[in-house]
């Protein structure tokens, strides 16, 4: 909105000086629309990603919203690179490469950095799953929630209306057990999906985050680098809250690159040192 639009337009009988003095006070009230960094941690994801995008892209859009996607590619060997560029003239898209596979940890680290550095005091930094399996359009109702007073929001598998539709059998009790076991040794009010990587947060909290911590505020390099982050951030006086999500597994093309052994040692290692060592 321009300046123009919102300013006064002073009576006849209002002398110059009073017109100058009510337009600075109209231009002082006027706040920057917030806007919304989405990142996409990304690793060979050419079938999936640039439906996301659109999703993405459409979401926003019906809620005339700004946005902004940070995709951050870790060393994919197939065509996600391609893909991304190839929206690059519609969308406003930054892409960050990673030339060797550094895995999910240093990946959204990278992209949370970035948002950071980035972000407004009033900017909402979106997190989320390239391949397609998290609901695009469910950040707006996250969004709403930061926007009401919360400070970071996760989509969530534990709450009344979620549903898990696709997800493999071995895969659904590494996050129930997750879910119950760090309620029980790390309770974070609020806060009943530990695992789940989409999520928003209030930017000026990330970079607080990354003021405090540097680089070691994402330290882990596996999937459980999304339980540590709230580990820490559970150390700032913050409100968390979630929302139901419907995971569409089956909306995933391509095999998962989760390995569902080394992710529940990784996971129990961290809790048990997070546990001895806060």
């Amino acid at each position: 909105m321009t300046n123009s639009t919102i300013t006064t337009t002073p009576s006849s009988s209002t002398t110059s000086s009073s017109s100058s003095i009510e337009t600075k006070t109209v231009a002082q009230w006027r706040i920057p629309i917030s806007k919304i960094i989405v990142v996409l941690p990304a690793f060979n994801e050419e079938e999936n990603i640039g439906k996301l995008i659109e999703s993405i892209d459409e979401s926003l859009h019906n809620i005339n919203q700004n946005f902004e996607i940070i995709v951050v590619d870790d060393g994919s060997k197939d065509h996600t690179i391609d893909v991304v560029n190839s929206y690059n003239k519609l969308i406003p898209i930054t892409l960050i490469k990673h030339e060797i596979n550094q895995g999910l940890g240093g990946t959204i680290r990278d992209g949370l950095k970035h948002a950071a550095s980035i972000c407004h005091e009033r900017d909402i930094v979106v997190a989320m799953d390239a391949d397609n399996t998290h609901p695009a359009g469910l950040m707006v109702q996250m969004i709403r929630k930061i926007r009401e007073g919360v400070d970071v929001v996760i989509a969530s598998r534990y709450q009344k209306g979620s549903r898990t539709i696709g997800v493999p059998w071995n895969r659904r009790p590494l996050s129930t057990l997750a879910s119950i076991l760090f309620r029980i040794i790390f309770p974070i009010h609020g806060v009943k999906d530990y695992t789940c990587g989409y999520r928003a947060y209030r930017g000026h909290i990330l970079r607080r985050a990354f003021n405090e911590f540097g680089n070691t505020f994402v330290s882990e390099t596996g999937f459980q680098c999304m339980v540590d982050i709230l580990f820490k951030l559970r150390k700032f006086d913050i409100i968390f809250d979630e929302v139901p999500m419907i995971l569409r597994y089956d909306h995933k093309r391509g095999l998962s690159k989760m390995k569902i052994t080394k992710t529940i040692k990784d996971t129990l290692k961290l809790a048990l040192k997070r546990y001895f060592n806060p």
